[in-house]
C-alpha cells in the first residue's frame, strides 16, 4: 500500500492512491506529483477495490467527465460499490436518460433566485453562531462552525425537523464510512442501522408532503410531487440514495471548506493580510479554498467500450478513477498549485464542482455561505488562530476534518 512506501523511491508500481491513510495524513503530495509526471493513467489494484486505473492530471480529467457515452458513472462514484447490504441507487451514479429528470426535479432549490431569498437567513444564522463563540479562549472550530452551520443550512433545504438535524450529519458521515466503499473505519452494522434510520424518517416525511399544495421549496416536496419522481417512493433504494447523495453534497463539502479556509489562511498568513485590506477579495478567496480544500477527492467512471486515453489501452468495463485532488494540483495548469493564493487571475479554474453533466449543481450554496460566513468574521476578529493542526477522517472520498481547535481574536 502507498502509505508503506517512499513516494520517490518505490517503484511506480507500488504506489496505490486508494490507501485512505494518505489523506488522514495528509502526505498524499508526492504520490500525486510522481504519477502526474511519470504515469498520469495509472492502473493498480488491491484486494479491496480490485483493479482500477487513476486519472491524475487536470485535461485528462475532463476528458473523462465530460464524456458520459465513453465513462459512465452506474453503479457508483466511489472507487469502491455501495455493498449489497444497503444498495443505494443515486442521479448521480446514473446516466442519462434516468438521470436528467431526478436532477431537473431537486435544482429549483438551489438556483439562484432561491439562493437570493436565503441569503438573509443565512446571514443571520451565521451572526447569532458567532455570537455565541468564546473569545480568547480554545473551542473546535468543526464542531462549533464548520457542523453547526451547514447541518442548519440542510434542514432548511430538506424542511428537516430543526430540533432533529443532527441526524443528518450523523447519516451523512456514515454513508460511505465503512472500508469497503472509501477506506472508512465504521463498522457495517452500524452504518446499516443507520441508513434503516434514514430512510424510515424520510418515508416518513415525504408521505407528510406528498400532495403538498404548498410553495416549499425543499428537496422532499419537490420530488414527491414532481410528475417525474412522484414514484420514487416505491423505489426504497433510490429514495434513499438521493437523500445522500443531497444530504452529502449540503454537508461535506461546505462543512470541510469552512474549516479548510481557516486552515489555509493560517498556514498562509499574508493571505490573511491580503483578505483583511481588501475584502472584496472575499468570492476569490472561496474559490481558492474550494480547489485547495478539493473537498471530494475523486469521482469513479466505467468505461462503456475499450478507448484510449493518456497513452494506456482502458477496456470495457475498466473503474476509471478521477482524482479531483491531483487535477486541482496540476503543475502544468496551475500555477504553484501548493501555494493557497486568494488573488489568482482564474480563481474558478479548478476540478472541485466537476465537469459535464453531473457537476455540482449546489455550488453557489455552498459557495455563497462561505461568502456570508467571512465577512461576517473579518467584521468581528482580528485572527482566527488555529492552535494546532487539524484532525482528518480516514477516507480517500472526503477530504474531512473532524476536529480543529481555533481561538478567537477579537477586534
Amino acid at each position: 500500500m502507498s502509505y508503506d512506501v517512499d513516494p520517490n523511491r518505490c517503484s511506480i508500481d507500488q504506489i496505490d492512491v486508494s490507501d485512505s491513510r494518505l489523506y488522514q495524513s495528509d502526505t498524499w503530495q508526492p504520490y500525486f506529483s510522481r504519477l502526474r509526471q511519470e504515469d498520469p493513467v495509472h492502473f493498480s489494484s488491491n484486494d479491496l477495490f480490485g483493479d482500477f486505473w487513476s486519472v491524475t492530471k487536470f485535461d485528462d480529467i475532463v476528458s473523462v467527465d465530460t464524456d458520459h457515452q465513453t465513462f459512465s458513472s452506474e453503479p457508483a462514484i466511489t472507487i469502491g460499490d455501495y455493498g449489497d447490504d444497503v444498495p443505494v441507487r443515486q442521479f448521480i451514479a446514473m446516466d442519462p436518460p434516468h438521470h436528467t429528470p431526478q436532477r431537473a426535479t431537486v435544482q429549483p432549490v438551489v438556483e439562484p433566485k432561491q439562493l437570493s431569498s436565503l441569503e438573509p437567513l443565512i446571514r443571520q444564522r451565521v451572526s447569532v453562531m458567532l455570537d455565541e463563540l468564546p473569545l480568547n479562549e480554545p473551542f473546535d472550530w468543526v464542531q462549533n462552525v464548520s457542523i453547526n452551520l451547514t447541518t442548519q443550512m440542510l434542514a432548511t433545504l430538506f424542511d428537516f425537523p430543526f430540533d432533529e438535524r443532527e441526524k443528518l450529519t450523523y447519516w451523512s458521515d456514515m454513508a460511505g464510512a465503512i472500508p469497503e466503499i472509501a477506506g472508512g473505519d465504521a463498522v457495517i452494522e452500524e452504518r446499516n442501522e443507520a441508513m434503516t434510520a434514514c430512510l424510515a424518517t424520510f418515508t416518513e416525511l415525504w408521505h407528510l408532503r406528498k400532495n403538498n399544495k404548498s410553495s416549499n421549496h425543499d428537496f422532499i416536496t419537490m420530488l414527491a410531487n414532481d410528475a417525474r419522481t412522484t414514484n420514487m417512493i416505491d423505489d426504497p433504494m433510490l429514495y434513499l440514495g438521493n437523500m445522500l447523495l443531497l444530504i452529502i453534497g449540503g454537508n461535506d463539502t461546505t462543512r470541510n471548506s469552512i474549516t479548510g479556509s481557516v486552515f489555509a489562511l493560517n498556514q498562509f498568513r499574508s493571505e490573511y493580510e491580503k483578505l483583511e485590506a481588501d475584502t472584496s477579495l472575499i468570492p476569490a478567496m472561496v474559490s481558492e479554498t474550494i480547489r485547495w480544500q478539493t473537498p471530494l477527492m475523486h469521482m469513479r467512471r466505467v468505461a462503456t467500450k475499450d478507448c484510449e486515453l493518456g497513452a494506456k489501452t482502458i477496456r470495457k468495463g475498466d473503474k476509471v478513477v478521477m482524482w479531483y485532488l491531483s487535477g486541482n494540483y496540476d503543475e502544468s495548469v496551475i500555477s504553484d498549485p501548493g501555494r493557497f493564493m486568494i488573488d489568482r487571475v482564474n480563481p474558478r479554474k479548478h476540478l472541485s464542482f466537476g465537469m459535464g453533466i453531473h457537476r455540482c449543481m449546489g455550488n453557489r450554496m455552498g459557495e455563497m455561505q462561505l461568502r456570508v460566513l467571512w465577512e461576517e468574521l473579518l467584521s468581528r476578529y482580528a485572527f482566527i488562530e488555529v492552535l494546532q493542526p487539524p484532525t482528518r477522517v480516514l477516507s480517500n472520498f472526503v477530504r474531512g476534518y473532524s476536529a480543529m481547535p481555533v481561538k478567537l481574536h477579537p477586534r
